[in-house]
Order: structure tokens, then sequence, then C-alpha cells
């Protein structure tokens, strides 16, 4: 019944042996897909302490600034984190030094911080960046000074 002359294999020992051939095929090609893919890139934009740490919501906005415009002294009662998209940003909180931000920069708005002035650097290209306002509840996104 059973001699290797024939190549009879025991109904039991077939199915343990197709299963390990599958997971063998299957860890083969998941590997190789792996490893033929590019690595992810993560580059850090921002990392920031975010005082108030309850929230319930965020409410994300892209805005455009035209050529020049700025924003006026304001604040924001929840904390703001941003991204310039296109254009170079001027960006100053009371008291504190003026920062020039290019595209590809991110910032943060701390809730309750005057921003002495939030603008388009260019006087002759809009700006364009990305707002993520971190919200608690029903809250106003902007209070103008």
């Amino acid at each position: 019944m059973g001699d290797g002359a024939t190549g009879f294999i025991p109904e039991g020992q077939k199915s343990v042996r197709t299963l390990y051939f599958c997971y063998l095929l299957f860890a083969i090609c998941y590997t190789r897909s792996v490893m033929s893919q590019p690595s992810i890139d993560r580059k850090e934009l921002l990392k920031t302490v975010l005082k108030n740490g309850a929230f319930t919501s965020a409410d994300v906005r892209e805005i455009r600034l035209q050529p020049g415009q700025q924003s006026g002294r304001h604040l924001h009662p929840c904390a703001v984190l941003g991204y310039i998209v296109d254009g170079t940003a001027t960006y100053q909180i009371e008291g504190e030094a003026e920062q020039i931000l290019p595209a590809g920069s991110a910032f943060h708005e701390p809730a309750g911080a005057i921003i002495a002035n939030f603008g388009n650097a260019s006087d002759s290209e809009p700006m364009t960046f990305v707002a993520f306002y971190l919200l608690n509840g029903d809250q106003e996104l902007i209070q103008m000074l």
C-alpha cells in the first residue's frame, strides 16, 4: 500500500505538504514585493507641544492670500497647525521675532496666543497654506483684534 515506488503519499501528508508549499510560495512573493518597493520618506516638518490636548474635532482649510495680503492682529481660541503649500509667509507671535516661512514649512499657532501678523511675504505672487484647527466643541476659528 504505501511503497515509494508507486509515488503514493497518504492523504493527510498530501494536504500538509500542499499547505506548506502554498505558504512558502506566498512568503517568497510577499518578500519580493515588499523588497521591490522604494522606502517611504518621512520628513519631519514640525514637532510641537499642544498644551490643552482635549480635541473633539478638526477643521482643515486651504487659505489663499493675494500678493502682499496680511491677516492683521488676531488670535485663535483653538490650537492651529499650518503648512505652507505655495509661496512664502511672514509669521509673528506678539513679543517674538518675525519668521519667514517658505513653501514646505509648517507652523503652530497656540490657542489664545496673539498673532501680531500672518501674511504673504510676496508683493507679486499669491501664497497658499493649509490650516488645521484643532477644536474642542463648537469654537470660532479666529478672533480679529
